[in-house]
């Protein structure tokens, strides 16, 4: 089925599809991203592009017959945090009356390593659902805006992923977004340390520019990127909730790089949109239920860093609701194959 035929006869759709209004945009915020806040598109919970596929026949299998799918991605910023950081937590938590939480950030001032230091957890938690998920490391260099580790630090972390059939993708630094040597190199360094080729990544701040960070992400060599949503809110940024090759308008021509688009970022929730654990389980419900009526795929982003106290439980809650319906839970290599093996 060629979607973009289908697209093309509905200008309203392909206009969402292909993000037009990003074309040349008159403004970006603090870190150079189109925001949502800014948008023409104000239906942003809901995937209409999807939708209008799905209405002329689009259809999507998934293993074992499942009825949708949720892609499961981790982003690596930092895997070390100082004392300071300890100490400025758990006063936070003292001040809120978040008495456990206190408590728990107490016990971890004792320690370098947590509670970032915490991927075997992430990967028992995600083994009891059946999940597989993707991890996207930096590959900075030591004095460059967002070094916070040597990733030649974490060769023995980056080997147990790999064992328990999880990804290591590359979390691109602050400008790789824009430069496709960047993006290379970085991709080449992680490559070395993993012993294995590397074919996704995310931008660091989500940070994306259409379409132009999809034609340099493929003259680099990725296969898939997991960047395109919204920080500053959640949902589907072009109105989709399928997985889909982007078209570049400038050029008139496809792009040969698989979008696997963001849905739910976990800091979204509390930094931007000021949500209570009450509102944020209510959308995410929502959004989940949508993806699954479309037959579509979920892609959820949690960082390491929100992986303890009440944000872990929040993302074990995301995985029990997703298992009970039924989804294939998996990382965005797998989705990627599958996708390929279907195409």
């Amino acid at each position: 089925m060629d979607l973009y035929k289908i697209l093309q006869k509905d200008p309203e759709m392909w206009d969402l599809f292909t993000r037009k209004e990003e074309y040349n945009a008159s403004f970006y915020d603090q870190f150079e991203r189109f925001p949502y806040y800014v948008s023409t598109n104000r239906n942003i919970f809901e995937p209409r592009v999807s939708k209008y596929l799905t209405e002329h026949g689009y259809h999507v299998d998934y293993p074992e017959e499942k009825p949708f799918a949720v892609c499961l991605t981790h982003d690596i910023d930092e895997v070390y945090t100082s004392l300071i950081k300890k100490k400025d937590a758990a006063e936070k938590y003292l001040r809120a009356g978040s008495f456990p939480e206190f408590m728990q950030s107490l016990s971890m001032m004792r320690s370098k390593k947590l509670p970032l230091w915490n991927f075997n957890d992430i990967l028992a938690v995600e083994e009891r659902y059946g999940a597989k998920s993707s991890f996207y490391f930096m590959a900075e260099n030591a004095g460059e805006r967002d070094y916070t580790y040597q990733i030649e630090d974490c060769g023995s972390v980056l080997g147990d992923i790999v064992d328990h059939g999880c990804e290591v993708g590359l979390h691109g630094g602050h400008s790789s977004y824009s430069d496709p040597e960047e993006m290379r190199s970085k991709k080449e360094r992680l490559e070395k340390i993993l012993h294995k080729k590397v074919i996704g990544y995310r931008n660091h701040y989500l940070r994306f520019k259409v379409p132009d960070t999809w034609e340099y992400l493929h003259e680099a060599g990725f296969l898939y990127d997991v960047t395109f949503g919204y920080a500053d809110c959640v949902g589907f940024r072009n109105g989709m909730c399928h997985p889909f090759k982007p078209f570049n308008l400038s050029t008139g021509k496809p792009i040969e790089i698989l979008e696997i688009p963001l849905s739910i970022m976990d800091c979204t929730f509390d930094f931007y949109m000021k949500l209570d654990t009450r509102r944020a389980w209510d959308l995410s419900k929502n959004l989940i239920d949508t993806v699954k009526k479309y037959n579509g795929v979920l892609t959820l982003l949690w960082h390491n860093i929100y992986f303890f106290g009440n944000q872990r439980k929040f993302y074990e809650q995301l995985l029990k609701y997703c298992a009970e319906q039924n989804a294939w839970m998996t990382s965005g290599e797998e989705i990627f194959k599958w996708v390929n093996r279907r195409d």
